[in-house]
Parts: C-alpha cells; structure tokens; sequence
C-alpha cells in the first residue's frame, strides 16, 4: 500500500513548472537514493559557478583539508577552477575594504530584519520571492551571497556582463535562476567561511559537518558570538547595497531563532510548515541533486533518508524550544498549504499581524501574480510506500501534531 499526498512542490514564484517535477509530469518519489546519478536534474555546465567559487584562498584550503582531499579525478576541472579564482576574490576583497570600510564602520539596518524559516522544501523560497515583490523590502541576492566578500564593487559587472555564466533553471528545479534573484544568506556564510551545514555538500561521501550549528547545541557561546558577528557583518553589507529592510530567508536558520532575536532585537520571524510527506522526499531529491553539482567528490547519496530525518528531528527540537524565549507578536506561523490556496489573504495577514506596513500598495502585485503566473503551477503527487511514511510519521511526530497534519 502507498500513502499518496498531493504537492504544489513550486519553491518558485516565478511560478514555473513545480519543483518536483524535471518534466513537467507528476513523478513517483519514493526518496530512495536514485542510481542513476543525476538523473531528473537539469544539467548545470561545467562553467556555471558553484558555492566555492567565491571563497578566499585560505578558506578554500581549509575545505580541501577538511575532507582530505579526496577529490575525485572527474571532479578535478573544478578544483583547478575554484583554486585558480580564490585569488581574484582576495584582490576584489582588499579593494572593497579600501573603498567602503569607513562606510561599513558606520553601516546600519534599514529597519528590523524578517526572518523566514521552515524546513527545506517547505515553501519557504515561495514566500521569500512573494515578499520581495514589495519595492520596500529587499534581500540577499544571489551574487551578494556566491560573492560575500567583495559583491559591493563587483556586483554591478556581474549582474550586466556575466549573466551567462548562470543556467536558465536550478539542477533540482524548474526555478529560474538569475544574480539578481533572492538567496539564502547561509551560502554566503558558507563562502566566508563560517561552519555551516551545508559544507557537507563538498565531500558527501563523508560524515556530515556541523550539524550542531543546526541549533548550537554544544557550540561554545564564544563561537556562536563569532558567527552572529559575521552574520551581521554580511547583513550590514547588503543592507548598505539595498538601502532597504531586508527579507532573510535560510532553512538553517529555524534551530537558531533564539540567538537571531538575540542579536537582532527589533527582529521579527515568519515560520511556515508543510505536509511532512511532501517534505521527506522532496527533501532527499534536494539533497541529492545539490551534491551532484556541488560535491568534489562522485556522491554515492547513502545516508541521505537518515540525514533528512534527523535534520529535522534536531532543527525543530530547538525551534519549538527557543520560540518561547521570543514574544508573540514577533513571530508567526503559516502553512504552505494556505500560501499556495490562498496567497493574497495569507500575506495580508502576514502584514497584520508583525505590523510590516501597509500592505495595500503590494496587494495588486500579488494580485497579479495569482492570476497569471499561479494558475499555472502543476500538481506533484508523492508515493510513499507504507514503511516509509511510518518511519517519518514515528521520527516526526511532534511535527505531524502540531501542525495539523495528523
């Protein structure tokens, strides 16, 4: 027997094909490792930048040392490559130092930061893309974070000259792609340098790194001070870029909301939740399809259910902790299920209710969107065998009943 569950699986609001489909049709997903490697994904060519590409040499090295340096011989065209770019990041980087560091000293937030979290495949990126529609706000482009050290004098030749280097969709999706386009700000920690989670993207072969910087459970306070320093650091840069509040959107961040209100005290946090049968093999396809564009290594995708399981298990453990250390009218929860049904009700009342302005003036565009553009998004159905969403139901049970989807 098979437990079906319907998925709107569009991450994108430029409302192209769903994200779970490569083709257009629905698709079983089962979450079980492909082997065929790579198969279902767009292809991303071997000139397309990846994630490392905008490191400095130093923090590359410590990369490759970290996993040893296995690197596999197919994967050596990119080495080469990040190797040979990681000087050209420190000579933009010294320069924007010398241009703007006085103007960065100085630099402040256009207004408290909003937050979106939610687990992977949650429709977090739908949100964020809605969000920005509104000319008052602004977040973290693509460019700023694959260029975190030096976006401030190079992202305007980028963004006219190099739109080439990018393919027209992501590998796991039918999202466009674009340096202009929101991003997720945990990249560009992951390119400064900082631990990250995602760092396990370079060597999927290998244990997973720093899983605890999923809610910093065993971090040292120093440590953690050290990481939200640089996180406003990278903020302070985009914020001085946009002159205009910024919309920050990480999946990683839901572990850790306790120490963003922390550091960012006028901050305010919008958390979405999804039918988890959507989430498990979305999720896994997500994971797969990163390491075959990302990885130094030829990934195997073993462990990859386990991994999936236990992310969650850890990052919404701190979540449902830490949100009672934040005040009510900071935070609010939405469900995939209403933004996708209902778009134009559900941000109105995202408006309301963390008082984020007047949400009239955005509403027509938003309008305009479900009319022409969100119509179009096609249903993805996942399978799920019966032991597979017995396994997800037991592990992620506190998810199952506190949103609902019981």
């Amino acid at each position: 027997m098979e437990a079906k569950s319907t998925d709107r699986d569009s991450e994108s609001a430029d409302s192209r094909v769903a994200a779970g489909h490569t083709d257009g049709v629905s698709q079983r997903s089962s979450g079980k490792s492909n082997k065929k490697q790579g198969r279902g994904f767009h292809s991303y060519p071997f000139y397309a930048p990846r994630f490392w590409h905008g490191m400095l040499p130093n923090t590359w090295l410590k990369l490759l040392a970290s996993g040893k340096f296995h690197i596999h011989p197919t994967r050596f065209p990119l080495a080469f490559g990040v190797s040979a770019t990681t000087p050209f990041n420190a000579s933009l980087a010294a320069l924007q130092k010398i241009i703007y560091s006085s103007r960065l000293r100085s630099a402040e937030m256009h207004g408290p930061p909003v937050f979106i979290v939610g687990h992977w495949r949650s429709g977090t990126t739908l949100l964020h893309e809605l969000m920005v529609k509104d000319e008052r706000l602004s977040s973290p482009s693509t460019y700023q974070c694959f260029s975190p050290h030096h976006f401030l004098v190079s992202e305007w030749f980028f963004r006219r000259f190099c739109g080439w280097l990018l393919p027209g969709k992501r590998p796991i999706d039918n999202m466009a792609t674009g340096w202009d386009r929101p991003q997720e700000d945990e990249f560009a920690l992951l390119t400064l340098g900082l631990p990250s989670p995602y760092r396990r993207m370079a060597f999927p072969n290998q244990e997973p790194v720093d899983s605890n910087y999923l809610d910093f459970d065993g971090v040292e306070e120093g440590q953690i001070q050290d990481w939200l320093t640089s996180l406003r650091r990278f903020l302070l840069a985009v914020s001085t870029s946009t002159q205009r509040p910024l919309i920050i959107k990480s999946p990683t961040h839901t572990g850790r909301v306790k120490w963003l209100a922390q550091e960012f005290p006028d901050a305010k946090f919008i958390h979405i939740s999804r039918d988890p049968r959507s989430i498990f093999p979305s999720t896994c396809r997500l994971w797969r399809g990163l390491d075959e564009v990302q990885a130094l290594q030829r990934p195997k995708h073993d462990g990859i259910e386990d991994y999936v399981v236990k992310c969650l298990q850890r990052m919404y453990r701190a979540f449902h902790e830490q949100r009672q250390s934040i005040e009510p009218s900071r935070i609010i929860d939405v469900r995939y299920e209403d933004l996708t049904a209902s778009p134009v009700e559900t941000l109105k009342s995202i408006y309301s209710e963390l008082r984020l302005g007047d949400f009239d003036s955005v509403q027509p565009l938003i309008e305009s969107w479900v009319e022409n553009e969100h119509r179009s998004y096609q249903t993805n159905e996942h399978k799920l065998p019966s032991d597979q969403e017995a396994r997800i139901r037991e592990a992620w049970s506190e998810y199952f009943e506190t949103y609902k989807y019981s």
